[in-house]
């Protein structure tokens, strides 16, 4: 159709007659004159508008799917994060006990010792001192802490008091080169003097150059005058190799400590010494010995009903 003032005016007269006929259809309501027209209508085009439908609902379904996707997914992201906090808990859980059974160590082992401990964690390694082995504990002069007292764990000698804060306090690891605390030898009551080597040795400086050494020797503490830095008793580590003596005045040894310095924890500061020397008692008892199997001998002897050839 061109584009003429007649074609203007019958395209407004055509949207004005639209305008009156959906007036009056909205007035009669079920009454409505164009009652008819619609239902005719609706049978024309209800085909075509079912038809419609289903091509369209897949889309809307698809879409209905993607928000319920997004729910979906927000709700599996919240089960990720409870089930990670569930872990967490856990995890806190398990390390709870290991510090309960590493406390429970600590106390057994101050128990027979008699030592009074104060109980520690260790937070942080290194220090300003310029140490190369040692850690900060969160116990310092307001918990009773002083220098050179000895720390230790349930498995024996972790090192000394060095430096001391309000809540903070220095340990020398047993394991820095720079450390020395005098040994006696289980049973034999050999004296010596240990130094640190790192976290895997000790060297033992035994003053007796002719002592009876052997493997699997174990060593405690001797013990410091007025047990400052070292109470007696606790224990050091087990002899690992005995170097050769070439006649020497004294004897070396190689000890493997009973501390791991790498996994340490929770310690205990020993804020008094025992009454008593303990001796070897804080050592642990030695495992038994297995018991060897008895043998028996089985002879064969001749049946009596055999009888011998002629």
């Amino acid at each position: 159709m061109r584009d003429t003032r007649e074609s203007r005016l019958l395209l407004v007269l055509l949207v004005a007659i639209a305008f009156a006929l959906i007036t009056v259809d909205i007035r009669g309501g079920e009454q409505s004159p164009l009652d008819g027209a619609r239902q005719v209508a609706a049978s024309a085009f209800g085909p075509v508008e079912s038809g419609v439908a289903h091509v369209v609902d897949p889309v809307g379904n698809a879409i209905g799917a993607v928000r319920d996707s997004g729910r979906r997914h927000s709700r599996i992201a919240t089960l990720e994060h409870e089930n990670e906090a569930l872990k967490a808990k856990l995890g806190s859980s398990d390390r709870n006990r290991s510090r309960a059974a590493e406390l429970d160590k600590i106390l057994k082992t101050a128990g027979t010792g008699q030592y009074a401990i104060k109980g520690a964690q260790v937070i942080a390694i290194g220090s300003a001192q310029g140490f190369s082995w040692t850690v900060t504990i969160d116990a310092g002069s307001r918990d009773g802490i002083a220098r050179d007292m000895t720390v230790l764990n349930g498995d024996g000698l972790v090192g000394r008091v060095t430096t001391v804060g309000a809540d903070t306090s220095t340990v020398l690891l047993a394991a820095d080169p720079d450390f020395t605390v005098g040994t006696r030898m289980e049973k034999t009551n050999e004296i010596g003097f240990a130094n640190g080597q790192g976290v895997n040795s000790l060297r033992v400086q035994l003053l007796n150059g002719r002592a009876a050494v052997k493997q699997g020797d174990r060593l405690v503490t001797f013990g410091s005058s007025k047990d400052k830095p070292f109470v007696p008793g606790v224990p050091v580590g087990r002899v690992v190799k005995v170097e050769p003596s070439n006649g020497d005045l004294t004897r070396i040894l190689q000890v493997r400590p009973f501390v791991s310095f790498s996994q340490l924890d929770i310690v205990g500061v020993v804020v008094q010494p025992p009454r008593e020397d303990p001796r070897d008692t804080v050592l642990p008892p030695r495992p038994a010995k297995p018991k060897p199997a008895p043998t028996v001998t089985v002879t064969a002897t001749p049946s009596a009903s055999a009888s011998p050839r002629d």
